[in-house]
């Protein structure tokens, strides 16, 4: 295997040994293990690129050390990417699931490389003008295509609870902020006041992938199409406008803070507007409504304890990427702007 732009050597916190892991996958039929190298994402849970004989593949697995309730369930992302494997949602083939932590230290789970696009940068400034608008038209276009997906036709309808997913999800979030909290941020105490009080009426229950954002897709080699929806983690039955809500972080955030687009022209860069994405998202969904200042502000408060809980695993020498503390340290900028718009 090349030294890929997308790889780096195993960082020395997420070594492991591997020969249990080459009878791992020689059992499966793929054959020894031949290189193992980690890619460069992964902020939650280390993703490794791994090349056998039969190929190459791609392990997620838990990062080490002591881990929140309910939090890197790798189960989990195996588990949605198995069942909407037999849907039109893009998603890699999920290969195997292996929960002994014996084998490679936590549980992980293979699924198949995709070779393909990764836009990082919401403007997407490597592409020419003209190929913006429909790399975004592609990303919202899988978005409803999940969404559209039944659960319980999937066999996902205890992937969650149904109904009172806004609130339910402030209560964890907060939860989850009481407990990775490293310092003061007074916006995210806002928010989880704020929050609960302005819970829309509306109640649904669709599958909701939870980190629903450019760079968590991969986009064909040469043409405007999603090839394959990553890093499911998150995802659960829940609302659909807050997986919409989410995906409209980079609207409304600044260029400083998570490569926002607050502030650009939009036009000379040729990417459509919030307002005509969250359209075109309600045309395909039959919705009538979209998202308000709740859905973006839910949103922007959960991304916020997450980069939180990043910036607690990189202080306890866990954190699974090099960049895990600059980006933890954006919780406060992201809740502060939550705060502004739930403000009005």
């Amino acid at each position: 295997m090349t030294a890929l732009p997308e790889t780096i050597p195993v960082r020395e916190a997420h070594r492991f040994p591997t020969q249990a892991l080459d009878a791992f996958l020689a059992g499966q039929g793929l054959g020894g293990l031949r290189e193992l190298r980690q890619m460069r994402g992964g902020q939650s849970n280390p993703t490794f690129l791994v090349a056998a004989e039969a190929g190459e593949y791609v392990l997620r697995k838990q990062p080490p050390g002591k881990l929140l309730p309910s939090a890197h369930a790798v189960d989990r992302e195996f588990r949605v990417l198995q069942a909407l494997g037999r849907t039109d949602v893009p998603v890699p083939r999920a290969i195997a699931f292996c929960a002994d932590p014996a084998v490679i230290g936590t549980p992980f789970y293979l699924m198949e490389r995709l070779h393909g696009r990764v836009f990082w940068d919401p403007a997407l400034p490597d592409l020419p003008r003209e190929e913006r608008a429909p790399i975004y038209l592609a990303m919202n276009e899988a978005l409803a295509r999940l969404h559209l997906v039944d659960p319980a036709a999937v066999g996902l309808s205890d992937f969650g609870r149904a109904g009172n997913y806004f609130r339910r999800q402030i209560e964890r979030w907060s939860g989850q902020w009481a407990a990775s909290k490293t310092r003061e941020n007074e916006a995210i105490d806002r928010l989880a006041a704020w929050l609960p009080a302005h819970i829309p009426e509306d109640d649904e229950t669709r599958l909701c992938h939870g980190d629903f954002r450019l760079d968590n897709m991969i986009f064909h080699p040469t043409e405007a199409r999603v090839i394959g929806i990553i890093d499911w983690e998150l995802a659960t039955l829940g609302h659909p406008l807050a997986d919409l809500g989410y995906n409209c972080i980079a609207y409304n955030t600044d260029p400083s803070v998570y490569r926002g687009l607050r502030g650009r022209d939009l036009d000379a860069l040729g990417l459509p507007s919030q307002e005509e994405y969250v359209r075109r998202y309600c045309a395909r969904t039959g919705r009538p409504d979209g998202i308000t200042p709740f859905h973006l502000a839910f949103a922007l408060f959960r991304l916020a304890v997450i980069l939180e809980g990043v910036l607690a695993r990189s202080k306890a020498g866990n954190a699974s990427s090099d960049e895990a503390a600059e980006k933890g340290a954006l919780g406060i900028a992201l809740a502060e702007r939550g705060w502004e718009l739930a403000r009005g």
